[in-house]
């Protein structure tokens, strides 16, 4: 059981929360978040996590194998955190974590009470629409606030007025 949310009507900000990788669609989910939020009087927090298993070397390697993952991190969400802000007008919130993916989305959503939304965007590769999407739709996942899913082939125009 997630904590309560913080909502309106108690002084907080509904917040989107995006997760960021290195596939293109999450770029339609952190737009669709940003705009939720401008229209709603919210917030964008955008998330990149690292994943652990990728540190398993000698301890030298290791250190500078995260800082690496770490920097990559910070890139990708300045990059992604840039355009909302020249398409968008909105300065989104930043979180970087290590983790397991859903472990991590689950304690992002636990510490931060004003999280009211969770946005992914579906991939249209082969391979389906993704493991965070795939996930929340089965029973591989469960996330303590709604889930928002944004279609891979929603152009920037549409996602506006979605919102």
């Amino acid at each position: 059981m997630v904590s309560k949310r913080i909502g309106q009507s108690a002084g907080g900000k509904r917040k989107f929360l995006a997760v960021i990788d290195e596939t293109p669609e999450c770029v339609r989910a952190a737009t669709y978040a940003a705009w939720r939020a401008k229209t709603s009087g919210g917030a964008a927090v955008l998330l990149y996590i690292i994943q652990p298993g990728d540190f398993q070397h000698w301890l030298g390697v290791e250190k500078i194998m995260r800082a690496e993952a770490s920097e990559e991190a910070d890139t990708r969400l300045a990059r992604v955190a840039e355009s909302l802000r020249e398409a968008v007008g909105i300065e989104p919130e930043t979180v970087v974590r290590e983790g397991e993916i859903v472990e991590e989305i689950n304690a992002v959503i636990e510490a931060d009470r004003e999280i009211a939304i969770l946005v992914l965007a579906a991939g249209d590769g082969k391979e389906g629409p993704g493991p965070l999407v795939s996930a929340a739709a089965g029973k591989g996942a469960t996330f303590p606030i709604p889930v928002t899913i944004v279609p891979h082939a929603l152009s920037d125009d549409e996602i506006q007025s979605l919102s």
